[in-house]
């Protein structure tokens, strides 16, 4: 397959490639639930119309998804899905727009629509009985000392003092050679490391972490706890106490968002989050195989801009 497939160039072939993903066994009325169904046909019908013969409601595969209500035709959010899924550090949102020919504006709300679809609604536990789990934690921001308004007001020397003033945190959890999870977190205290771990890995993990001492409490609640010396020039030892499987996804997150969305808002970070994760999930899957995972989770999640403006 390749990018010039008529799903991304005709509007009936990526509505076709919608209903093949999502009601593989004919329409399915988000409504009620019934497969009884009446495809509409005719001048007077829109594409793709379909009414329920049990609750009579009318609908079409959009409905419920991200993508319901869009004036945007679905073979430009297929193409979307497509070069956002497919773009190994994402993509930004002017390119976006450039790419599909819509405004910026249209192009950054369709992202954040893609997105919520990437994101997992129903996360079971991480890890379990035999398994490792690094956690960390880093922050997302510019250097401090390139702020003007910093330099302005502490001077160069104590702008670079504080190297996380101004940033922020992110707390994330990875299974070796498994899945990741993010968090955009307010703060990086013992009581915010405790409930993104108690509430997404399985006590029976083992847990490896630096030696932050936020995770020194809730360390005692898993099978095991081994702790990396940071601060000691210790990165490895053993072959197994390290967090060198998280550091390496905090790389590709940070290369991410420095390299190509340059600045993301606060509001919006956990988004980001989300993209970066579902990437890195994804990994052992190809190109369209990653796209279609994203569209499969399109179900559910829909995102009103009102919904986008108000966290803006």
């Amino acid at each position: 397959m390749d990018i010039t497939a008529p799903r991304f160039t005709e509007e009936t072939a990526a509505r076709e490639h919608l209903e093949s993903l999502h009601w593989p066994n004919g329409p399915f009325c988000p409504h009620c639930g019934s497969f009884n169904a009446t495809r509409l046909q005719g001048g007077h019908h829109r594409p793709g119309l379909v009414q329920c013969n049990d609750c009579r409601q009318q609908y079409t595969v959009t409905v419920g998804t991200v993508f319901e209500r869009s004036k945007v035709p679905l073979n430009k959010w297929v193409l979307a899905n497509h070069l956002l899924c497919s773009s190994k550090k994402g993509i930004s949102g002017h390119q976006m727009a450039r790419m599909l020919g819509v405004t910026y504006k249209t192009a950054w709300f369709m992202m954040h629509r893609i997105r919520e679809a990437m994101k997992d609604t129903h996360p079971g536990p991480m890890g379990g009985y035999g398994e490792t789990i690094e956690a960390d934690e880093t922050y997302v921001g510019g250097k401090v000392g390139n702020r003007k308004s910093e330099r302005r007001r502490y001077g160069i020397a104590q702008a670079d003092r504080n190297p996380f003033r101004g940033k922020e945190a992110v707390v994330a959890l990875v299974e070796r050679g498994g899945r990741v999870r993010s968090f955009h977190v307010a703060n990086v205290s013992g009581e915010t490391l405790r409930h993104v771990l108690v509430t997404n890995a399985h006590r029976g993990s083992w847990l490896m972490t630096d030696e932050h001492q936020g995770y020194k409490a809730v360390g005692k609640e898993y099978v095991g706890h081994g702790v990396v010396a940071h601060s000691k020039g210790e990165y490895g030892r053993a072959g197994v106490f390290h967090t060198n499987t998280i550091e390496g996804y905090f790389s590709l997150l940070k290369r991410g968002i420095i390299g190509v969305y340059h600045h993301v808002s606060k509001a919006h970070l956990h988004r980001y989050c989300s993209e970066f994760d579902f990437r890195y999930n994804t990994r052992k899957l190809n190109d369209f195989e990653r796209a279609e995972e994203a569209l499969l989770g399109a179900v559910g999640k829909r995102l009103t801009y009102r919904r986008a403006a108000v966290a803006a």
